[in-house]
């Protein structure tokens, strides 16, 4: 069984697509292999100083995250979801989403997600016990 998060971004309590230059901007020191068009691609392998990986793809609205490492993985979601305004589903069912967001989210889902300051590698995995 595969291990994914997704990034999901709300604007107006609608779906709305994540800005790629800034998905790209952020994950373009990680990537593990380089197309042959990195500027049309929404496909990265990512791979950290500490060993870690994970693939990464931009479809529609929605990043998925397959088989995220611990460590520095988790740290550099936390960032994309930071920068992107944006909310991480957990496999287990829990959003994690920054309190500035929550103006934005559909009518009732706050209610069943989790709010911090600043969404950090540790919020993340506090919400998912035992997925580090």
């Amino acid at each position: 069984m595969s291990y994914g998060l997704a990034v999901y971004k709300f604007t107006e309590g609608e779906l709305a697509a994540p800005d790629i230059a800034v998905v790209r901007a952020l994950l373009a020191p990680y990537r593990a292999a380089l197309e042959e068009d990195p500027v049309g691609d929404t496909d990265f392998w990512i791979r950290t100083a500490d060993g870690g990986e994970a693939e990464i793809s931009v479809v529609d609205d929605i990043i998925s995250i397959e088989r995220p490492s611990p460590g520095q993985v988790k740290e550099i979601i936390a960032e994309l979801a930071n920068r992107l305004r944006a909310g991480i589903l957990t496999p287990r069912g829990s959003f994690l989403f920054r309190e500035d967001c929550r103006t934005h989210l559909p009518e009732g889902l706050a209610a069943d997600a989790v709010f911090v300051t600043e969404i950090t590698r540790e919020a993340l995995e506090s919400v998912e016990p035992g997925a580090k």
